[in-house]
């Protein structure tokens, strides 16, 4: 069963909470701290391979999860690390969070972690000073990454095969490479993606058959809105209009609008086209044929063909060959010129500022205060352990962000509330 979309709900491992020990052997007097750090949490790891060509396994294991981080433990043992998670997909899968495309799993073999775990939380060996000669303070372990993650397939081929329902598209697959769809007469015979390999000289092209299109596809109608995500990705857009057609321009026209309306860069995609079905045609029809198309279309590439009869195919896939290697040498040149980087623009705070930086506001008596670098001691507080709330709060001094509090009017007693941490007093009561 071929699925190219699914949610997943993915888990990185917790981190290990740090210990609190100290030294008890029969010689050693007052022996000093000696809690050992946590664990760090497992990642969640995609990993693409060509083994795979559906998104069907995630329909049936719909939650992902790593190991957690092992607990410190005395005589400053560290905890284990979570053993990662490594979960396959098709090559040509979309990962997205939140709407946001966080890996794009291309090349057979890439990875890519989506999910980080939790780093381990440090034991009171780690807060040893010479002021501080018995620290009671540990760190909880930090939460792993969790989300639900979209997985979207786009299948990787040099060719889609474009078209109205019964313009051939079926059939000229399954005569120049090995895949076997179904082929019937009526629309609609396709219903999933099918991949096949041409072999032409001494070189080939993977094609791909997207179900037929029809006029408002793009809109949902018909099966063709389903799978325009598959001709996304290919080098040359081979447009399949069946030569026994009344209306060989309209049916053109049709497709290439459905093409525009699901997304303008399709239409911009190096376009072949192939009039199918001519074994039932004179040479004088096929050439009418051909010039009603050049009238929508002046500078299509017109490739008159017949499946069956195995006429013109060579030809075709010569060109489409041809244009296929053209395109992914510009593509490669062009992402060379940009070095592979995309157009997202950063805006980055000299050096840790970034980090450091803090906002607060004021909701319902309650002082918020959100900043990457504060909200991730937060987290590894233990809320219930006076020595280490007090040590958040001795943090809070160091950055500033309690004078910043006391200047937007929190006293003592005021709740304060770091990311989604639980709330506390922002002075010791």
């Amino acid at each position: 069963m071929f699925v190219d979309t699914a949610k997943v709900l993915v888990q990185a491992g917790k981190g290990g909470d740090g210990a609190v020990s100290f030294r008890r052997e029969i010689y050693v007097d007052k022996g000093g701290p000696d809690g050992g750090d946590g664990g760090r949490g497992g990642d969640v790891i995609f990993v693409a391979t060509e083994q795979l060509n559906t998104l069907l396994n995630f329909r049936y294991k719909p939650e992902l999860r790593a190991k957690d981080g092992g607990a410190g433990s005395k005589r400053n043992k560290h905890g284990r690390s979570g053993e990662p998670l490594s979960v396959k997909v098709p090559v040509g899968t979309l990962v997205k969070r939140d709407g946001h495309i966080i890996a794009d799993l291309a090349v057979h073999g890439q990875q890519a972690i989506v999910a980080k775990g939790g780093d381990g939380g440090f034991g009171n060996a780690h807060f040893k000073s010479s002021v501080r000669q018995t620290p009671r303070i540990h760190e909880l372990g930090e939460a792993g990454d969790e989300f639900e993650a979209e997985l979207e397939l786009k299948l990787l081929a040099d060719v889609g095969l474009v078209g109205l329902p019964n313009a051939g598209k079926s059939t000229f697959l399954s005569v120049v490479t090995n895949a076997k769809p179904e082929i019937a007469d009526y629309a609609f015979t396709t219903l999933v993606p099918n991949l096949g390999v041409a072999d032409i000289d001494d070189g080939s092209v993977l094609i791909a058959d997207i179900p037929g299109l029809i006029e408002g596809a793009s809109e949902g109608k018909g099966l063709g809105d389903a799978f325009l995500r598959h001709v996304e990705r290919t080098a040359v857009l081979l447009h399949l209009i069946a030569g026994t057609s009344d209306d060989v321009a309209g049916d053109y026209v049709t497709i290439r609008s459905e093409l525009e309306k699901y997304s303008p860069e399709l239409t911009q995609r190096p376009e072949v086209v192939a009039l199918t079905k001519i074994d039932t045609l004179d040479d004088e029809l096929i050439q009418m044929q051909v010039d009603e198309i050049k009238k929508v279309a002046p500078k299509a590439i017109i490739y008159p063909i017949s499946s069956i009869a195995h006429k013109g195919t060579k030809e075709l896939l010569r060109e489409l060959r041809k244009v296929t290697e053209q395109t992914r040498l510009k593509e490669k040149e062009s992402h060379a010129e940009e070095g592979d980087s995309d157009d997202v623009v950063v805006i980055r705070l000299p050096g840790e500022k970034l980090s450091e930086s803090w906002s607060i506001e004021l909701v319902d008596d309650v002082y918020h205060v959100t900043g990457e670098k504060i909200e991730k001691f937060a987290r590894r507080t233990n809320y219930d352990n006076y020595d280490s709330l007090n040590r958040l709060r001795d943090i809070m001094k160091k950055m500033g962000i309690a004078h910043d509090l006391t200047r937007k009017g929190a006293v003592g007693d005021s709740r304060i509330q770091i990311g989604d941490s639980q709330e506390f007093p922002l002075f010791e009561q």
